[in-house]
């Protein structure tokens, strides 16, 4: 059975918006409070959609989406201020205060959309350039002391400083290791 998540910083939202959605018959929901339960709960689960807000507490839902598999699509529920300041174009939104009819309509066609969902804009990264950027965040995380979070921030923010793909960033990082460590 597909899952949808809740993850939202103050758990007493999730509750609610976990309430609404169990009241018309939409089962199987997870709740998490951060950016990395969603991403371990992704791997786990069979996860069709994430409801969240604007920001986790480690994490932007721009920056989690890019983290998504395609099969998985996003509703954010925001302030229609943080909505405008959002540049993806494949993640759905619904200003807050939402009709309880508005998110459990968005709700249903985001379950019924499922794994037909295609992102033209947004493409599986290959396996092979997935394994580069995989093996740059483990040298930052052992050589630094991060995170994988910010690891991957830290890749994301050079890439987008210096104009250069992601990949393209996460090969300097790897080249630049003269094995000093």
């Amino acid at each position: 059975m597909d899952q949808i998540i809740l993850a939202f910083e103050r758990e007493n939202s999730s509750r609610r918006l976990k309430e609404i959605l169990e009241s018309a018959g939409i089962t199987g929901t997870l709740i998490c409070a951060s950016a990395d339960q969603v991403r371990r709960a992704v791997r786990k689960f069979r996860v069709s959609a994430v409801v969240c807000g604007h920001k986790l507490g480690d994490q932007s839902a721009e920056m989690l989406f890019e983290d998504l598999p395609l099969s998985c699509s996003m509703l954010v529920l925001a302030s229609q201020e943080r909505l405008e300041l959002m540049q993806n174009e494949d993640i759905f939104r619904l200003p807050t205060p939402v009709s309880r009819r508005d998110l459990i309509n968005t709700v249903w066609m985001l379950l019924r959309m499922g794994h037909r969902l295609e992102r033209f804009v947004r493409p599986q990264r290959p396996p092979e350039e997935q394994a580069v950027i995989d093996d740059a965040k483990r040298l930052l995380m052992n050589r630094n002391g991060m995170t994988e979070e910010q690891a991957h921030r830290f890749l994301q923010k050079k890439s987008m400083d210096s104009g250069a793909k992601l990949i393209q960033t996460a090969q300097l990082v790897l080249d630049s290791t003269d094995g000093t460590g």
